[in-house]
């Protein structure tokens, strides 16, 4: 039997990358979109990946892409203009007639959201569902475990998890358990088109537990360091994030602390989509700590961790109220968190709305 074709977007990013070598694991053939060749590109290409090199705001591009493909994944790029690059694959996808397109949404997705990159997401859940002739299923996380890898180094290094989160409560999933889930999607669309599915971790945790877990994965004490979003932004523009991700990020950290990610959750759908139970947080833990350079020991990284620390000190705090007028960035006549929008809190909440039954927090 001939499997079919898959396109994987964005497949040097965080879930596209565990995605399509899942799918090539399993035998699929498997067409890597990506925007620049990187150490990752190498990896797919080495595990048989179809690498095409492209830019998803280029109509000729997609349309290129999109030639033998039967299934595909939406991955959104972190761009100023993320509606653009969504509606132009919209377009393409139904010129090309696939049978089946996973997207990868938000789990605070609604359209009063002060957050532009989260209202572009719930416009372009309406903008699929107008293609006659694509199934479509949404794959909606939260906040994914490798977030909080970001601060390893400290952590590793310092003994301090810095990041301001409040006590929101969170189940954390891995890179992997969500491509799992939309794998198990790609994989089998008949069963889950038109559905939504969230990937959570076994367990609903607080800041603390997080960095207990740490403690005991790198044995020595770890200490959650609830520090202030001017800190936390001066700290994402020293790691060289895109402007355009650090000033969405702070209306995020803001939901964590608002609750947002503990709401509906832990869920069952990795187990139930994705076909494995999933990865509790100690083991996601421990495979960044042996991938990870900065988490091993040493004078030289302790150095390095307390210049990073010193360089966002000496930063300037950003304006991201004046970045995001500069770049002419759509608003909201009344913004509203997830947690205080009303229809998505009863959506949101309600057992088994996302296709998977809820797990006993």
């Amino acid at each position: 039997m001939t499997l079919p074709k898959i396109l994987i977007t964005n497949a040097n990013g965080k879930t596209g990358f565990a995605a399509a070598l899942q799918l090539l694991a399993q035998g699929y053939p498997v067409r890597a979109f990506v925007h620049h060749r990187r150490l990752l590109t190498s990896q797919l290409e080495q595990a048989g990946a179809e690498i095409f090199v492209g830019d998803m705001a280029d109509m000729s591009s997609l349309n290129r892409a999109m030639q033998g493909i039967q299934r595909a994944y939406l991955c959104i790029p972190a761009t100023s203009n993320p509606l653009f690059y969504g509606v132009s694959f919209a377009v393409a996808a139904q010129a090309a007639k696939l049978e089946a397109v996973v997207m990868m949404g938000q789990w605070l997705s609604h359209p009063q959201h002060p957050s532009l990159a989260t209202r572009s997401i719930n416009l372009m859940d309406t903008i699929l569902s107008w293609m006659p002739d694509v199934g479509v299923a949404t794959v909606n996380p939260g906040w994914f475990a490798d977030n909080y890898m970001g601060v390893l180094g400290a952590i590793a290094q310092l003994g301090l998890m810095p990041l301001p989160l409040g006590q929101g409560l969170n189940p954390p999933p891995s890179n992997e358990d969500i491509a799992r889930v939309i794998v198990g999607v790609l994989t089998n669309p008949a069963r889950h088109l038109g559905k939504t599915y969230r990937p959570t971790g076994p367990d609903l945790l607080s800041p603390e537990e997080i960095a207990a877990t740490f403690a005991r994965v790198l044995n020595r004490p770890v200490k959650y360091l609830d520090i202030s979003d001017r800190l936390f932004l001066k700290a994402m523009q020293v790691q060289g994030l895109s402007p355009f991700l650090q000033s969405q990020l702070r209306y995020y950290v803001e939901e964590y602390r608002r609750n947002a990610f503990a709401v509906g959750g832990p869920t069952n759908a990795v187990l139930e989509v994705g076909g494995h139970p999933p990865e509790d947080f100690e083991t996601i833990v421990r495979r960044y700590v042996a991938q990870r350079t900065e988490a091993q020991r040493s004078f030289a990284n302790q150095l390095h961790a307390v210049w990073n620390f010193a360089q966002i000190l000496l930063t300037p705090a950003p304006d991201w109220d004046r970045y995001e007028g500069r770049q002419n960035h759509p608003k909201v006549g009344q913004p509203v968190y997830a947690p205080d929008f009303a229809a998505w809190v009863e959506s949101h909440g309600r057992e088994g709305a996302f296709g998977a039954s809820l797990v006993n927090a």
